[in-house]
Order: structure tokens, then sequence, then C-alpha cells
């Protein structure tokens, strides 16, 4: 069953810089599109949270993924690795979000189904304006898969 144009899009943030996970939070929370947002700080907790074991029992399944690359105990290619082989998580698109801009990084995440590559901007309102636009494609622009 398709979800209602209402229902709120469920982002998973997996980042590890506090910094970097406020400024991303204020600039989605900033756009009229109606959103839930959870986030986790590496990418074993992020696996954690997508198969609901741990600190996540009633976890919900996410929409979309924003993850950052670089992360202690479990980096955001492995996590990409980890989903994209998972028939029950594969659907999730995920959106690379880094501060790498190394051509092998870029190769890497997509050759592992990333579906999205963008590198964080130094400048926050160059910051705020990526995380907005990819707040706009993914909540208005694309269909999103939604399971039950």
């Amino acid at each position: 069953m398709a979800a209602a144009v209402s229902d709120p899009i469920r982002i998973l943030i997996v980042d590890d810089d506090p910094g970097d996970v406020l400024m991303i939070e204020e600039a989605l929370e900033d756009s009229s599109i109606n959103k839930q947002i959870a986030v986790v700080s590496d990418g074993q907790e992020a696996m954690e949270f997508l198969r609901r074991e741990g600190r996540h029992p009633s976890a919900e399944r996410p929409d979309m993924i924003l993850l950052d690359l670089n992360m202690p105990r479990m980096d955001g290619r492995q996590v990409l690795g980890e989903v994209k082989r998972d028939e029950d998580l594969r659907t999730i698109p995920i959106v690379v979000l880094t501060t790498s801009s190394t051509d092998t990084d870029i190769l890497s995440s997509y050759t592992l189904q990333a579906n999205a590559y963008v590198t964080k901007p130094i400048g926050l309102d160059d910051f705020t304006d990526v995380v907005r636009r990819i707040d706009e494609f993914f909540g208005r622009v694309v269909v999103l898969p939604r399971q039950a």
C-alpha cells in the first residue's frame, strides 16, 4: 500500500560530526516538507538502527539515508556495502554526504550503489543550500520506495 502524501519522509542521518549533524538538521527543519529525522553517529549504530537491534528495537525504516563516509567503528563504505547486499534494506536510497572529494571515494561509493554523492561545502550558507537541495529533490521530486 502506498504511503499517504501527508506521511512524513523518514530520514536517517549517519554522521559522527555533531556540528555537521546540527547543520543538516537545521537545514532539513527549515523546509516545509513533512519529515522525521533520526541520527546515529557511526556505521555500526546505523546497521543496528536499520536492523532494529541493540538500542533501536523500535526504529522505523527510513525512506532515505544521508551517509558520511569517514566514521569510527564502521565507515560509510562498509554501511553502503551492507545495506545494498541486504534484501530487506537495499531499496533505501542512500545519499553520501561527505567532505571527501577524492575520485576513489566517489567511484567506490557509486560502485557500492550509492544513489548520489555530494561533497559537503565548507561555508555554512553553501552547506545549508546543498542539504536543502537534497531535501527538495528527495522530498518533492522523486518517488521514494515506501514500505508498510
